[in-house]
Formats: structure tokens, sequence, C-alpha cells
């Protein structure tokens, strides 16, 4: 028969900190440093997501209770269908489909106003894993969206990983205005030009 023994209990410790959680990437990088060390890798990141059928005010909700301002949008059998962002729920797209829809903004739903799976632009893993942050930070610049997807063929093609531009910008110690791309970008350009002088 198994012996048990019960574990000693204490009192918690007056300067006890609380542990965060830890995505893996590295507090800070430079422009040389591996693209892999700014990207959240979903094999270790669990993604945040959420059905096409809610409205766009829930999907604010869950973008602030995930942390996040890039949602994955998926179908009641767990199929990417697409991704929202913050900016596609608080930019003009819901007041658009409100207006041509005849219906009041909170009853426009993440379906009206995400990125459909085939308009979504992705990165390979294999290319980024031999690219620099230095240039992914152009890369994005190019593609002008604050968020890229990098999908992985390995054989069947999936989601591998997140880039963010204001995740790049915190770990290169950037301060950006993400509220709109043109800023965030003009402000890690400056990076770049800085580096390269």
């Amino acid at each position: 028969m198994t012996k048990y023994r019960p574990l000693q209990i204490s009192r918690l410790h007056p300067d006890t900190q609380l542990t965060y959680f830890n995505n893996g990437l590295p507090l800070h990088v430079a422009l040389e440093d591996s693209a892999l060390k700014v990207m959240t890798d979903l094999q270790r990141v669990p993604a945040v997501s959420l059905h096409p059928e809610l409205t766009i005010d829930a999907a604010l909700q869950r973008m602030v209770h995930g942390g996040v301002r890039m949602l994955f949008v998926l179908d009641a059998m767990g199929e990417l269908v697409g991704m929202v962002t913050a900016r596609d729920l608080m930019g003009e797209k819901p007041v658009r489909v409100a207006t041509q829809e005849q219906m009041p903004r909170d009853e426009v739903r993440v379906a009206d106003v995400m990125t459909r799976r085939g308009q979504i632009e992705v990165l390979d893993f294999d290319e980024v894993s031999r690219s620099t942050v230095g240039d992914l930070v152009l890369t994005m610049k190019q593609m002008g969206r604050q968020h890229a997807l990098v999908e992985e063929k390995n054989p069947q093609p999936q989601v591998r990983g997140v880039f963010s531009v204001s995740q790049i910008a915190r770990q290169l110690g950037v301060q950006i205005d993400t509220s709109g791309a043109v800023q965030s970008f003009s402000e890690l350009e400056k990076l770049l030009v800085h580096h390269d002088s």
C-alpha cells in the first residue's frame, strides 16, 4: 500500500511577488536579432479567439480581457475563418456596415468587419526563421498592418505565430502610438534610419 504524507504549510512571505505569465519573448531585442525573438509562438501561447456571430462590442471586451489587439475568428467547428483587429472594431468599418445595413452599430457582428481567411496575408515560418527583426519591421511597414501572421507548412499549413507592431516596439525599447499604423511605423522607421547611420 502506498503511503502519503501531508505537505508542509506556511504563511505567505510579506514581500512575495506574483509570478506573471512569461510569453517566452526576451524583454529587449536588437534589429540584428532573429525575427523569431519577437514572434508570439502559438505553440507556447494560446491563441485568443472568438465566434464570428458575436457583436463587435463583445469582441472588444474579449480583447481587453485577453490583453490583445487582434483575435482569431473560429467557426462552430473550430476552423479558422478570419481575424479581427481593434482597428477593425473601432474604425470606420462598423459605421459603414451599420449605415449600409441600416442597423444600430451595437448589432454589427464580427463577421461583418473581420478579414476573411482568404484575404489574410501571411509570412512563411521558414523565411521568418532566417530573417532579422529589422527585416520584419520593413516587411510590416510594407504590409501597412499592425499584425502579421506566420504560417508553417508542416505538412498541413497552420498559423504558427503572430507579430505585433506594439510588441516589437516594446522589445526594441521604442514608444509608439498604437492608434495608427502610420505613426507606429514612423517611430520604428526612425530607429532603422538611426541604426543605419
